[in-house]
């Protein structure tokens, strides 16, 4: 007698109430509509505050200079983008008026990126934008459990930074 030990898998149909109930807690998903969200009311409300045609994307450069200037290289390395993606960057900021170069004079093939007065105002609006919306998640969802999602995150970048470095900008440090 010869037996057959082939398994037949059963398809079972796919559960879409598990799927939906799994997407809606996905950490993905849900840092990437946060995001969406904050890009979105920090570019309305800087336009409102007169800052057109600033995309919330450039905050994270401007943030990444520093006083007393920094070369497009090291913009380029913390914010985690090519040279030439950042250069494009510099240029757009700075025709818009948010920074100005100046000749590296101990290299004159590079420049050193400084933040002018028209770009400390726009970085003084952004925290303004940050704190209305802190103030509308913590009138959704609590003061104590907004600041503890924070803590959470800025634990988790702290630990996953010392393993890999910067993940862009400065280290999350206390």
């Amino acid at each position: 007698m010869i037996m057959n030990t082939e398994v037949v898998a059963v398809k079972q149909p796919f559960d879409f109430q598990l799927f939906y109930a799994i997407r809606e807690r996905s950490l993905g998903r849900v840092m990437s509509k946060l995001k969406r969200f904050l890009g979105r009311h920090a570019e309305q409300r800087l336009s409102e505050l007169g800052f057109t045609n600033f995309k919330a994307s450039y905050i994270a450069f401007l943030g990444n200079l520093e006083e007393h200037g920094t070369t497009n290289n090291e913009l380029a390395k913390r914010a985690g983008v090519t040279k030439q993606a950042m250069s494009k960057v510099v240029k757009l900021l700075e025709d818009d008026g948010y920074i100005y170069t100046v000749k590296n004079e101990r290299d004159s093939r590079s420049s050193q990126i400084f933040i002018n007065e028209r770009g400390k105002q726009l970085l003084v609006a952004v925290h303004t934008c940050m704190e209305e919306l802190r103030a509308k998640f913590h009138a959704i969802a609590g003061y104590e459990q907004v600041e503890q999602m924070i803590d959470t995150m800025v634990l988790l970048v702290r630990e996953i930074e010392k393993d890999t470095g910067p993940l862009s900008g400065s280290p999350c440090i206390p």
